[in-house]
């Protein structure tokens, strides 16, 4: 029975290029690579349409043996997760992403967090301590963006953590014992010392870098000047829907509540 085979090294994704020049998930009867005795091969939820799913990491893609040679003619490249995101169809990007989270998952709960001894695997995605019993899961660190309108205008900011010049939307964490709206608030207030108001959903990403969860939200603005946190912004200010910087790409979140909102004022962005 054929298998898609989600194969890691770090961040990157071995994916099967095809001879017109596309990218797939390799889907075999037997894995497409040499599996060392040591690797451990999780099973993974199998698709919609009922094919089997599994996943594991390789230590030095320059050692990779394939197995098939009508494979091998084929080509394999490794490409990051965020870029895959534009080879792939959603639904095999997605079940990347969570392959991507479980092996994070995997490979920092080798060992019980109460007393020290090795964890072994319970179900698919559950650990027991060999020890102690202690059982842990997967875990997802929440966090919230929104997109603050002004008229005509949308807040935007650049993270001090942002690798290039683009713009995004204010974001954070979720705390312990506040809602996701009061989760929005607050954010906005340290980040931009600003107060907004009609904060509703728009919709939720899995965000496997390495474990999010991202919360969509749209408000208005109410009051304020931009004061923002220094530690955590470097830019920031109010930019009209038809002269906006560069803005983050398709896969996010921040680009779909972006898109969404430049479609009410009839346009659709040009950028990549």
């Amino acid at each position: 029975m054929k298998t898609y085979y989600f194969i890691f090294s770090k961040s990157d994704l071995l994916l099967q290029k095809q001879p017109d020049g596309t990218y797939t998930v390799p889907c075999t009867e037997e894995p497409p690579i040499e599996i060392k005795p040591w690797t451990h091969v999780m099973t993974i939820t199998p698709t919609a349409e009922g094919v089997g799913v599994k996943t594991f990491n390789v230590d030095n893609p320059q050692s990779i043996v394939v197995t098939n040679e009508e494979l091998r003619q084929c080509g394999y490249e490794f490409i990051g997760l965020r870029q895959s995101f534009y080879h792939l169809s959603m639904a095999m990007y997605l079940k990347a992403g969570k392959c991507q989270e479980l092996l994070f998952w995997d490979q920092n709960t080798q060992f019980c967090g109460v007393c020290g001894a090795p964890m072994k695997m319970h179900t698919t995605i559950s650990k027991r301590c060999t020890a102690c019993g202690k059982e842990v899961w997967p875990q997802l660190a929440t966090a919230i963006i929104v997109l603050i309108q002004r008229g005509d205008e949308v807040l935007l900011v650049h993270a001090k953590n942002f690798k290039t010049d683009f713009f995004g939307l204010v974001a954070g964490f979720v705390e312990t014992g506040e809602t996701l709206e009061e989760a929005v608030r607050r954010e906005v207030s340290e980040e931009t010392g600003i107060e907004i108001t009609n904060i509703r959903y728009f919709g939720s990403q899995p965000w496997p870098y390495p474990c999010g969860l991202m919360v969509g939200f749209n408000a208005d603005y109410v009051s304020g000047d931009i004061h923002l946190q220094k530690s955590e912004l470097s830019k920031g200010n109010w930019f009209r829907y038809d002269n906006l910087p560069r803005i983050p790409q398709k896969l996010s979140i921040a680009r779909k509540l972006l898109d969404a909102w430049l479609l009410e004022h009839g346009i659709v962005s040009e950028q990549d």
